[in-house]
């Protein structure tokens, strides 16, 4: 594997993002679709990772990136996802003098709404995987709805699934994932 090429395709989904998942999209398709370096399976279980751990949502780039080429996959990943951090200094600084500018604030505006649709239309496939029985359907329905109705803070939400899938998988109700 081209651990160059494997930095430019993260690269293309961590410049274009402005939230930690929101790259999701535009890495799936480069990685799995298009190029065939993970399958959904391995970009869940990279997501799960940095999920599952302390530290900024947008590590997962790294664990892609270690799935895909092992370290020097992960050091690809790393730089990947510094990459637009130091290029949007000088960029917010440029933009940060215009914000109030109506066309600037509408690109902006459309830009957060396209990437939640792409985030949406990511999501969907790697559910697909994620679903595999009527136990895991209903924590993922539950959590949605605990989202959308509740404050509750993500950290409890996660480890409430994970305790509940954990019980669960103990009893023989939900296959190890």
């Amino acid at each position: 594997m081209n651990v160059f090429l494997l930095y430019l395709l993260l690269l293309k989904g961590t410049i274009t993002a402005f939230a930690g998942l929101a790259s999701l999209p535009v890495i799936q398709e480069s990685l799995v679709n298009q190029y065939h370096f993970l399958t959904n399976e391995q970009l869940n279980n990279a997501v799960v990772v940095t999920r599952s751990t302390p530290g900024p949502v947008g590590l997962w780039v790294v664990s892609a990136g270690y799935f895909a080429a092992g370290v020097p996959g992960a050091i690809a990943g790393w730089l990947a996802m510094i990459t637009p951090a130091l290029l949007v200094i000088p960029l917010v600084h440029f933009v940060g003098r215009k914000l109030e500018n109506p066309r600037i604030k509408a690109v902006m505006q459309a830009v957060v709404i396209t990437s939640s649709g792409l985030l949406l239309a990511a999501a969907i496939p790697l559910g697909k995987d994620a679903l595999t029985g009527p136990a895991t359907i209903t924590i993922a329905g539950l959590t949605i709805g605990l989202m959308l109705v509740t404050k509750l803070d993500t950290l409890w939400i996660i480890l409430g699934s994970a305790v509940i899938t954990l019980t669960l998988s103990s009893i023989g109700l939900v296959q190890a994932i």
